[in-house]
């Protein structure tokens, strides 16, 4: 059984167009939008597979291809790569195990690529971005791929892709991966806090001990940047800072609470109150 997909805009390149957004709303420019050579619309053939199937041919073709077209350090072929990366996205969920890791192994390759600038100070990471995304929706297979490349020492400067991998590692909502989400917390850069605040906030749905261990350190976080802010009002940095993380910690404490409150003192206090309560029974 074969069946067709069409897809008239690439469903990645829009998330990799909204994983620049980020970046640029953290004042780290992206490399431009993909080159117009990309084609407009993508007309992809895959094989229905038994979920219970495995080494598919068809996926370590597409694999083989796209690293064919991994080139030099230009990246002339990377919107080609990309569209390979989206058709592996597209079925990764019929794959079995073999497969599953194959293409999750297949990505993590990416983020060793190697890439001319497009201009001083901007990277050409656009494929990493696309990878980053489609781990964000492999579940738990993924977590540990994600957590390899966050904070690595060869990508670390590019606050663009590490902040949508800590997006990602949130979005394939594994429990475990909220224990490096909190040490993230700590971070020097506020935009990967940022990052790793909504990234628990996809925790709403797991026992209630992490969500409250996760809680917890965010509202410390959020606390004490709000009194290293308010004992120095001419500390721009750290004024900065907390601009930075305070909404999208509080936005994340409101998910994992199920209460609402945007004032951190409030949260401080309901934090006291109900630290011992069981936040699932009705109020």
């Amino acid at each position: 059984m074969r069946m067709t997909i069409v897809t008239m805009k690439h469903p990645l390149l829009t998330s990799l167009s909204l994983a620049a957004l980020v970046g640029t709303a953290f004042g780290q420019p992206v490399a431009g939008p993909v080159s117009s050579a990309a084609p407009l619309a993508l007309v992809t053939t895959v094989r229905a597979q038994d979920p219970a199937a495995d080494k598919n041919p068809e996926i370590a073709a597409k694999i083989e291809k796209a690293k064919g077209l991994w080139g030099d350090r230009k990246g002339a072929k990377d919107a080609d790569v990309i569209a390979v990366i989206d058709e592996l996205n597209q079925v990764y969920k019929t794959c079995g195990p073999k497969d599953k890791a194959s293409i999750v192994s297949f990505l993590g390759k990416t983020f060793e690529l190697k890439r001319d600038e497009v201009s001083e100070g901007v990277p050409n990471n656009k494929i990493m971005l696309a990878a980053a995304v489609s781990l964000g929706e492999m579940g738990s297979e993924a977590v540990k791929t994600l957590e390899a490349w966050i904070d690595h020492k060869t990508l670390r400067k590019d606050l663009a892709l590490q902040s949508r991998l800590i997006l990602s590692l949130g979005k394939t909502k594994d429990a475990a991966a909220t224990k490096t989400l909190i040490k993230l917390l700590e971070h020097k850069d506020a935009p990967l806090v940022s990052a790793a605040a909504q990234g628990l906030g996809e925790f709403d749905k797991v026992d209630l001990k992490i969500r409250k261990d996760a809680f917890e350190s965010m509202l410390k976080v959020l606390m004490s940047a709000l009194n290293t802010k308010d004992s120095n009002p001419q500390d721009l940095i750290a004024k900065d800072r907390y601009d930075v993380i305070a909404s999208p910690i509080i936005t994340s404490l409101g998910k994992l609470s199920g209460h609402n409150e945007r004032d951190p003192q409030e949260w401080q206090r309901w934090w006291n109150k109900n630290k011992s309560k069981d936040w699932d029974k009705a109020e």
